[in-house]
């Protein structure tokens, strides 16, 4: 007998928003992510929050704001199902969410959700580790998840969802391909010809510049900034792509030809000392290269010897100037990035650098259109294709799967 199979998006289609999607395979429904926004638009939660009672279980893929951003709140609105993740999905999740409480609460009133919400949220998620598969019982009966390596942050996840003899199912959202500095890239060769593919199209006209080149464009920046007595903003997130930008300078720095030895440089964010234990205790689920290296020298690539930790502006103004500031969060709309803006755009020695593209309406977002408007060369490049492909999300069409004959 062939499966029912519905798909209903609730965010994350024809925009650049958070992403939640509803997957229906028969009576049993999974939450394809509970991302939120930088706005905390309340809208989203209340869509949400309709859905609780039918929804039976949670995946979640990457530990950032816009892929499990709304989690806490919906467990406080009454989610008790089981939640799946990976371990640094769980661990590197409840740093992104900490952080992002702290940062608002050192500078307004905020009351969309507690630390104990927090708390509360992440003791309900169940840890996996990649190709650890789980069997559902109940109206879940002949079911089973299994988390696949996505690339893009530690711990991040595509799915594979079975029905027993029936249906192959792939979730696979923002997924890199290809190997990172401290990541290996996904794993395509163990998706073969799946039932349904549920991806995004979020980068597909985007061709990214070479590694090298984009690490001799950084290294530049730097030096040039810091020769002329400025100091650099690098404004990203907590325990994502941090970890990556953390490395390298790390290692820049551990290069005397580099120049960058008599300048100092540090990770400001609520939570940095535990991001970086955590890095630590994680060698398993980064790059074969890593790997290797720690276990044939037991070097582990995030004992920093460079990079000094701070968690207040307190901390950083003892730090000597011109100084490397990798701080969150990327966006600028709070945190100590946004603080570190204000204190150092006025003076044109400084340079301000944004690591991702974060989403319409916010500051980060305004600075890169305003630089594109006047640099065209600072845009994106994108790749020559016979026909138009969206730069947003696809539109994901909830259908119902005709049977097979």
């Amino acid at each position: 007998m062939t499966s029912i199979v519905r798909l209903q998006v609730l965010s994350g289609a024809l925009d650049e928003g958070p992403l939640a999607y509803l997957l229906q395979i028969d009576e049993f429904k999974f939450l394809l992510d509970c991302g939120w926004d930088e706005r905390f638009d309340l809208t989203l939660i209340e869509k949400l929050r309709r859905f609780i009672p039918q929804i039976d279980a949670v995946l979640i893929t990457f530990p950032d704001l816009y892929h499990l951003g709304a989690l806490p709140c919906l467990v406080a609105k009454g989610l008790s199902c089981p939640i799946y993740a990976t371990v640094p999905v769980y661990k590197m999740g409840q740093m992104f969410m900490y952080d992002l409480f702290q940062s608002h609460k050192n500078n307004e009133e905020f009351d969309v959700f507690t630390l104990d919400d927090v708390d509360t949220a992440f003791e309900k998620m169940t840890q996996l580790k990649y190709s650890q598969s789980v069997t559902f019982t109940g109206k879940g009966r002949g079911l089973s998840i299994t988390p696949l390596p996505a690339g893009h942050m530690i711990g991040g996840t595509m799915w594979k969802i079975v029905k027993e003899g029936e249906e192959e199912i792939i979730y696979a959202v923002d997924y890199n391909h290809k190997k990172e500095r401290h990541l290996n890239g996904c794993v395509l060769d163990q998706i073969t010809r799946p039932s349904l593919l549920i991806t995004d199209t979020l980068n597909a006209e985007y061709v990214q510049a070479r590694r090298r080149t984009r690490d001799e464009q950084l290294l530049t920046t730097i030096l040039k900034t810091m020769r002329s007595d400025g100091n650099v903003l690098i404004a990203c997130d907590t325990a994502g792509r941090a970890l990556e930008l953390a490395q390298l300078l790390d290692q820049l720095w551990a290069d005397r030809r580099s120049g960058l030895i008599a300048y100092t440089f540090a990770m400001l964010n609520n939570v940095s000392l535990n991001v970086v234990d955590f890095a630590k205790s994680q060698v398993e689920w980064m790059s074969d290269k890593v790997l290797r290296t720690f276990e044939d020298q037991r070097a582990n690539p995030f004992e920093f010897r460079y990079m000094q930790l701070c968690h207040s502006m307190h901390d950083l103004d003892q730090i000597a100037s011109p100084k490397v500031v990798l701080a969150s969060i990327p966006d600028l709309e709070c945190g100590f990035s946004r603080d570190l803006f204000v204190r150092w755009a006025d003076d044109p020695r400084n340079s301000i650098i944004l690591t991702s593209r974060t989403t319409p309406g916010t500051l980060a977002r305004h600075l890169r259109q305003r630089a594109e408007a006047v640099r065209p060369e600072a845009r994106p490049r994108q790749r020559g294709l016979s026909g138009r492909v969206s730069r947003r999300r696809a539109r994901l069409q909830r259908a119902r799967r005709a049977p097979k004959e």
